[in-house]
């Protein structure tokens, strides 16, 4: 069941070596020993939600006073399937994703891994090629523009694409 989601929700953040057992609600949690940031899941649901922070997963940026994570985090898995950004230690909510759009970053994700890493199998037959594909982050629109439009697949990807370049 889908719960409803707060248009924005504020967090706040602790470096720590190691991630603590049980996770406090509105926080984020950076073990930059361990290349891994977790939180409970801003949804209310209390699923733990673990992003590993390397080139090819998320990308964590501290400007001295808040935290930012990208991509967005999508719990696809969770029951709760929520969608977000955490910008500025703000949660950004953004709306479901059909699962073709899922599916399609999901690939996407292990052709950046396989290229990243030189491996040569790449997944379901795909070719490096593909992610030239993308659209560049010039060709992007805006997001709520692309989401009023229905284009949810292509938004996605273009957004990916953005701040993948931006690593």
């Amino acid at each position: 069941m889908k719960k409803s989601t707060p248009v924005r929700r504020t967090l706040s953040h602790k470096f720590i070596e190691f991630i603590p057992e049980q996770l406090q609600e509105g926080v984020l949690y950076v073990s930059t020993t361990y290349a891994t940031a977790a939180h409970l899941c801003f949804c209310g649901c209390g699923r733990e939600v673990v992003t590993p922070l390397s080139p090819t997963d998320w990308k964590l940026t501290f400007n001295g006073e808040t935290i930012s994570l990208s991509p967005s985090i999508g719990n696809w898995s969770f029951p709760c399937r929520s969608h977000y950004w955490i910008e500025d230690n703000c949660v950004h909510w953004c709306g479901e994703m059909p699962q073709k759009a899922i599916d399609a970053g999901r690939v996407r994700d292990r052709l950046l891994k396989a290229t990243y890493f030189g491996d040569r199998r790449l997944p379901n037959g795909a070719q490096p090629v593909q992610l030239a594909a993308v659209p560049a982050q010039s060709e992007a629109s805006n997001s709520r523009d692309v989401f009023e439009n229905g284009d949810r697949d292509g938004w996605f990807a273009r957004r990916t694409a953005w701040f993948r370049a931006q690593i």
